[in-house]
């Protein structure tokens, strides 16, 4: 459920002074797309990105700036390779919004972060007015559903007949800005929807060295990381502190009770050949992204064998299991095992991000 509206959240709870910066165009070569957003707070750079370099250096004096003044704007950035010493070598152009008051969105961000908890997706509305002395002054709605009935209340009535039209676009490019032109005349200056759903799923089966590590990496990556084990020294937060679930329980029942979905990748490197079979049995042919075992080319043979004489899979079943798992890098010790299997987690999630049709 990790975004960066969650950790927003947490320090508009906490009381921090915090500014958001939010990338909302670009043209030609530029180091991040529009969505991407950097929070900021009294002491730098707290979470997330507009593109480091040049661009997140400037944009850090003026949200420090912004933080001061109290007013939120948007900034126009030439990422021209030929300005300044230490200058960019994108050579694209890029308009960044700098919110000054984050805590005004308190309501949206927790309804925002409820949806997550519970792993629904949404979009994200951001309306942008000029004010009548200076700035902007912004405006944060969360949308469950394209249904006019379930939009919600307090939105202009324009931007309900406009949504729905945007909705697609956000949903295939992660972001759509939303075409103005119809609006009447009302001081918006910029309207943009962002797609927000919640992180994948990595679950991992077994917390031993491997496990360990691969938690530590699935966390970097951006997954939602669940350990799951029997022992309860393995599967506890001393042990592996990156995980965001521990579940302590045998592992085939933690997984018919988990039930894997279409964003879930599960990763069994547990203790021995008979934990394995269990983990297995209780995913295989399930709706998972990704199914992956570890073992050797015997191991894995003489499985494979097991269960399509026991039944407990068909043919085309097994051949979904990437097994033995990760990219052949000639890994040998644990963190180069680990490696190699995030690598190929990476590549499945984002073979599976591809737009349709391209």
């Amino acid at each position: 459920m990790r975004s960066i509206y969650h950790s927003i959240l947490e320090q508009i709870r906490s009381g921090s002074e915090i500014v958001v910066a939010t990338v909302v165009h670009t043209s030609g070569s530029t180091p991040q797309k529009p969505g991407s957003s950097a929070l900021f707070g009294a002491h730098g750079l707290l979470a997330g990105t507009v593109g480091g370099g040049m661009l997140e250096g400037e944009v850090h004096h003026i949200a420090e700036s912004v933080m001061i003044s109290g007013i939120s704007d948007h900034f126009y950035f030439n990422l021209d390779a030929e300005q300044g010493r230490d200058g960019a070598i994108c050579g694209g152009e890029a308009r960044v919004l700098v919110d000054a008051n984050p805590s005004a969105h308190l309501a949206c961000l927790e309804e925002l972060d409820l949806s997550l908890s519970k792993r629904a997706e949404g979009f994200l509305l951001t309306v942008v007015s000029q004010k009548h002395d200076q700035g902007r002054t912004i405006r944060r709605y969360w949308i469950t559903s394209a249904k006019t009935e379930d939009l919600p209340g307090g939105m202009d009535p324009a931007f309900k007949e406009l949504v729905d039209a945007h909705l697609k676009q956000a949903v295939r490019y992660g972001f759509s800005c939303v075409d103005l032109l119809t609006l009447p005349e009302h001081q918006v200056k910029m309207a943009f929807l962002e797609h927000i759903k919640p992180m994948p799923e990595l679950i991992i089966v077994g917390g031993g060295h491997i496990g360990k590590a691969l938690a530590h990496l699935g966390s970097l990556l951006e997954f939602e990381v669940s350990v799951v084990d029997d022992r309860p020294e393995f599967a506890s937060r001393e042990h592996i502190p990156d995980a965001d679930h521990l579940i302590v329980r045998e592992v085939g029942d933690a997984l018919h009770e988990l039930k894997p979905g279409a964003d879930t990748f599960i990763v069994i490197v547990t203790r021995g050949h008979t934990h394995d079979g269990e983990a297995l049995r209780a995913c295989i042919g399930s709706d998972a992204a990704f199914i992956g075992m570890i073992g050797s080319t015997h191991k894995v043979g003489i499985m494979k064998k097991q269960f399509l004489d026991e039944g407990w899979a068909t043919r085309e079943q097994w051949s979904a299991v990437h097994t033995p798992i990760g990219l052949p890098i000639g890994s040998k010790t644990v963190q180069e095992i680990a490696i190699s299997i995030a690598a190929q987690l990476v590549e499945i999630r984002n073979r599976k991000k591809e737009p349709h049709g391209e």
